[in-house]
């Protein structure tokens, strides 16, 4: 790196990716901002240069100068190796730049601090990171470690557990060869511990949210379901909010399904064969994905169930795994569960597979019933499964209406009938204002800002999110909307 390059980095004066320094008097505070840089994009830390008038004067660099900055370097953790680069000032002899290079955070990896305390950059200014950022990137850089799924449950006994449903696992599993005949033998305590469910002898919430019995302590154990007329939210045929385990929850969630969704029959030789207008197995495996991949560590959220006139839509507040997308998914790949512990437990029971073939046996299924293959979707609050009810017209291809929302306790009771035309255009319009205004604004502060309701609002997102203007960043608690090709993140 020359001085000249130096000049053109520093042309926009400080940035997002950009801290000047006069001199390192003010070593601590670059450190803050090295800190920060590691816990965002990366960035270029200088010494030596007035961040205002942007003049280059350096400073002299002695032993002593370079045993601080080595301290101070030291005080970042997790310890890294920080190559610093020392340049001549040419109109000052005897004095150099001092500039240094951090990488951006990835996601999986632990977040840096500096003297104990986080630090990340919002636009150009460095700041302390949020106390529920923070603890949500540890957990994310030791999942088997802080896993909500892991964790032991003080409100729940062994006892409290529903044995019936334990038992009926252990009868899947040995039919379908996951499991020994003798494990029907076996007392509970030790079926649970088979499966790493018992920590000390207290079950762990993973055992709480499979087997749980009347005492649920877990309000997202939940699944909200409901069938409308038409192909938007406007109007309610039936709807039903259950608690329950997972189990619990995946058999109501079907038996609302046959309920609801149309039975064709048809005679081989003497025999009338009976099936759901979408095969069975794609709405299994869609339900028990959304039960077992969600994320439960928010007690507010819940899976939703939504049927319409032409498709239903199966919601989850989770996301997919890292380097797998909407377009990649239906490609093979390994299976990379958010719940091991429940994904395990499942498996054994004939529930799931672990090969990360779910994904392709649904396709399989609706391409037999000359379906359309499933569609998926990423929300800033989760992930949602569109499975279609009707066969697609002559050269037509069927695609969901982007504007209307998916289930949402949310939004559940809020009025969407509004006026489509002018008026959404004139939503989306001032959706995307507020954003390219707001880099990073939150759904709440975009409905505060235009004065729609939040439905009409989600929808507007919806609609720019599909025409590639917008996008969202972040984690689902703490990211926000940004126009698509910004570099504020």
């Amino acid at each position: 790196m020359t001085i000249e390059d130096i000049q053109k980095l520093i042309t926009d004066d400080e940035h997002r990716k950009l801290e000047m320094k006069k001199s390192t008097g003010e070593l601590k505070d670059g450190m803050h901002s090295a800190c920060a840089f590691l816990n965002t994009d990366g960035g270029w830390l200088i010494f030596g240069i007035t961040p205002k008038s942007l003049k280059i004067l350096g400073e002299q660099v002695t032993d002593s100068t370079r045993r601080e900055i080595s301290e101070a370097i030291s005080g970042l953790e997790p310890a890294l190796d920080v190559r610093t680069v020392y340049i001549d000032v040419p109109a000052r002899p005897g004095y150099k730049l001092i500039v240094m290079q951090f990488d951006g955070w990835i996601y999986g990896k632990r977040p840096y601090t500096f003297q104990g305390c986080p630090y990340w950059r919002v636009e150009s200014t460095t700041r302390k990171m949020p106390r529920e950022v923070f603890e949500e990137r540890i957990r994310e850089s030791a999942p088997q470690q802080y896993a909500w799924e892991n964790q032991t449950n003080s409100k729940v006994e062994v006892a409290n557990l529903n044995k019936t449903v334990i038992y009926n696992a252990v009868r899947g599993g040995i039919r379908g060869g996951r499991m020994p005949e003798s494990a029907l033998d076996e007392p509970v305590e030790s079926i649970l511990s088979r499966w790493e469910l018992l920590k000390d002898g207290k079950p762990v919430n993973a055992a709480v949210a499979l087997f749980a019995g009347t005492s649920n302590p877990f309000p997202q154990l939940s699944l909200r379901m409901a069938h409308f007329r038409g192909t938007n939210m406007d109007e309610f045929i039936d709807s039903k909010w259950e608690r329950g385990n997972i189990f619990e929850l995946l058999d109501m969630g079907m038996a609302f399904c046959f309920k609801h969704l149309n039975l064709n029959g048809r005679i081989r030789g003497l025999v009338r064969e009976e099936h759901l207008e979408i095969p069975v197995e794609a709405l299994r495996e869609a339900l028990t994905n959304a039960l077992c991949h969600r994320r439960y560590d928010n007690p507010s959220e819940s899976i939703g169930l939504a049927i319409f006139d032409d498709r239903v839509e199966i919601s989850n507040p989770g996301h997919f795994p890292p380097g797998v997308t909407p377009e990649n998914i239906k490609a093979f790949h390994t299976s990379q569960p958010h719940n091991p512990k429940l994904a395990q437990v499942l498996y054994k029971a004939t529930r799931i597979e672990n090969w990360g073939s779910g994904i392709q046996r649904m396709v399989s299924a609706c391409l037999n019933q000359e379906l359309p293959e499933p569609d998926y979707q990423i929300w800033a609050d989760g992930t949602i499964v569109i499975v279609f009810r009707k066969k697609p017209l002559q050269g037509h291809h069927p695609a969901v209406h982007h504007a209307n929302r998916p289930l949402n306790s949310k939004l559940q009771n809020e009025t969407v009938n509004e006026t489509v035309n002018e008026t959404v255009n004139e939503t989306v319009n001032a959706v995307f204002s507020v954003i390219r205004e707001r880099p990073g604004i939150k759904m709440p502060a975009i409905v505060a800002s235009i004065g729609k309701s939040r439905a009409s609002t989600a929808r507007a997102i919806a609609e720019l999110k599909t025409q590639g203007r917008i996008e969202f960043r972040g984690a689902s608690k703490t990211g926000g909307y940004y126009c698509k090709g910004t570099e504020l993140d």
